[in-house]
């Protein structure tokens, strides 16, 4: 078992890597900055509205789709975290399990909240930590989201 300050240190790092990458304020390069959350070659499991995409390509159609759909059009977005698990496995595997918001607004000027659960897997694979498997749960409509609108 990784001592405690190794368990915070990955933990730091894993939370770090996902705020950067899902830092909606700098519109550049968001599909690249998070697709290199996952590896560049090989499976990727993504689990996500009652469906599975097994490939990265797969996966990369799904989150350029999202941002050209949705987060391209969100007015202030910004990333919040509710609960953060980290479960470190050993020093190159870990998993997190975490709730986030996105509140924003329409670009009709309308508050908006985008949130959920989230899982992922996570492997160090040549000195950089990657997602090889994560599942998703969107927040349903009907339920608020944790967070309040900008």
């Amino acid at each position: 078992m990784p001592s405690d300050a190794t368990q915070r240190a990955i933990t730091d790092t894993l939370t770090g890597l996902i705020a950067s990458a899902y830092d909606f304020s700098n519109r550049a390069d968001v599909v690249g900055r998070i697709m290199r959350l996952y590896p560049d070659s090989g499976p990727v499991i993504s689990a996500s509205a009652g469906r599975i995409i097994s490939s990265r390509d797969s996966l990369a159609a799904v989150i350029r789709r999202f941002w050209e759909t949705t987060g391209s059009n969100m007015q202030s977005p910004r990333w919040e975290w509710g609960e953060v698990y980290v479960d470190v496995l050993a020093p190159d595997a870990a998993v997190m399990t975490a709730t986030y918001s996105i509140p924003h607004y329409t670009p009709r000027g309308a508050p908006h909240i985008v949130g959920g659960a989230w899982t992922a897997l996570w492997v160090k694979q040549h000195d950089r930590w990657v997602i090889i498997q994560e599942h998703l749960s969107d927040v349903p409509m009907a339920m608020p989201a944790s967070g309040s609108a900008p």
